[in-house]
């Protein structure tokens, strides 16, 4: 599908604008092509593109909002969807935290779009699906993976003259490889705006060397070890943690970033002095887009500094209930490390556990941030800095607050696509010592 380049897209979106009679009009315009393959038991089971453009009407009569989509360009189809939305404004409650609509704002472009990345055709998608089969094949094993890729565009102005305007990509790589036996399970990951900083004949490489070396694995007791996380099984616990950096849930004593006695626990140290976390929408590792969902400009500004927690995510209205001026709600998360890869920290391991993934993972306790979960697609005991033997995989319950206090080593950090939220991460593989392991699961 036509995707609207930035003069397209503004001479749209100012138009629609002039058609709303509302006090306030926001609209916003939103397009993917999105491609995929997807591939199980060694063969190709679907493969497509999908293009979509999508307009959204906000407006507002007072503290009265209402909102309409549509797809449909002409001038008729577009007077429908605002007429729409006024109808549903005029119909609502009155909403008693709405906040009017941004004056004009400077948004900096990120670098969150790459040429190649739109560029990728059918051919190559086969070719990714046949680089992770084949080894598999010659290796008696079963592949099962998923590639999509995507291409778009995100832009919105509003009543008051603010427009901004963003080109993205994406392509994001997942591959499972099992022994044909089901006993041994091996996992593998990518996620790049670029599609040149991707290679699958080597990501093919991590999930076959696990899948082989888990066919055997041996139960341990459940207790309290020494473990690595690989960065994707950090990345699971920590997306999930970064879900309560939210002043209104800490100020109304709903977080574990509450204060006793009441507030929050902004500037005070929380995690051990190496946990440094920062945003930062121009970084060309992990970019995000240069203003959150409310419109407010980003700027790079550290979350967690050497420890202590340097920012809490506001919605306008706490904002101005609070009196303060956020930096926009961060959009990537970019943990600081070492420069040790994971096999290096396992080399300097005497005992303990290498954990490729973990998911399923469940809140227990808010106010601890407690975690449930499980491992998965590989989990190895660790002896005198080697690899022994495969173990079963465990469920554990643990923090990551607490797992953050208990670090004996961080490692380089990779670029990893969230579970828990739509944003990127850098993190990296890390060290920690007393991690919980509750009980053993039958799952590879």
């Amino acid at each position: 599908m036509k995707m609207f380049n930035e003069a397209e897209a503004r001479a749209l979106l100012e138009k629609v604008v002039k058609m709303s009679v509302a006090d306030e009009c926001n609209v916003s315009l939103n397009g993917t092509n999105t491609g995929n393959i997807r591939f199980a038991l060694n063969n190709v089971s679907t493969s497509g593109i999908v293009g979509d453009v999508t307009l959204g009407v906000t407006v507002a009569f007072g503290k009265r909002q209402g909102t309409a989509t549509g797809n449909e360009f002409d001038d008729a189809s577009l007077e429908r969807v605002v007429r729409r939305a006024e109808e549903l404004a005029r119909l609502a409650p009155e909403n008693d935290e709405y906040m009017p609509e941004l004056g004009k704002q400077t948004y900096v472009p990120s670098p969150t779009y790459v040429q190649s990345t739109a560029d990728i055709t059918p051919e190559y998608r086969a070719q990714v699906a046949a680089d992770s089969i084949e080894p598999c094949k010659g290796d008696g094993l079963i592949a099962a993976g998923f590639l999509v890729d995507l291409a778009g565009f995100t832009a919105f102005a509003n009543s008051k003259g603010n427009f901004g305007y963003q080109q993205f990509t994406d392509v994001n790589y997942t591959c499972t490889v099992r022994t044909e036996d089901g006993r041994g399970s091996g996992w593998t990951s990518a996620n790049y705006e670029d599609v040149n900083q991707f290679n699958a004949k080597e990501q093919i490489k991590v999930a076959i060397s696990k899948a082989k070396g888990s066919a055997e694995a041996k139960a341990l007791e459940p207790g309290k070890y020494t473990v690595i996380l690989e960065p994707a099984a950090a990345a699971g616990l920590i997306s999930f943690m970064m879900g309560f950096f939210d002043a209104r849930q800490a100020d109304e004593g709903r977080s574990f970033l509450t204060k006793k006695g009441g507030g929050n626990k902004l500037g005070e140290q929380v995690f051990d002095p190496r946990v440094s976390i920062i945003a930062d929408p121009w970084n060309t590792d992990a970019p995000a887009n240069p203003w959150d969902g409310a419109g407010v400009p980003r700027k790079k500004h550290a979350i967690i500094d050497q420890g202590k927690v340097a920012h809490l995510n506001y919605s306008r209205y706490w904002a101005a209930k609070q009196g303060k001026t956020p930096p926009g709600n961060f959009g990537n998360l970019l943990m600081a490390g070492g420069t040790k890869s994971t096999e290096e920290l396992i080399k300097s391991t005497q005992k303990g556990i290498l954990v490729t993934r973990t998911w399923y993972i469940r809140l227990i306790d808010p106010q601890t941030v407690l975690l449930t979960g499980l491992t998965r697609d590989g989990t190895f005991y660790i002896e005198n800095g080697e690899i022994k033997y495969p173990v079963k995989n465990f469920r554990f319950n643990e923090s990551p607050v607490i797992m953050l206090n208990n670090i004996e080593e961080l490692g380089k950090p990779m670029r990893i696509a969230g579970d828990e939220s739509n944003f990127s991460m850098m993190i990296p593989p890390m060290k920690l010592r007393d991690f919980t392991f509750t009980s053993l699961s039958d799952a590879v």
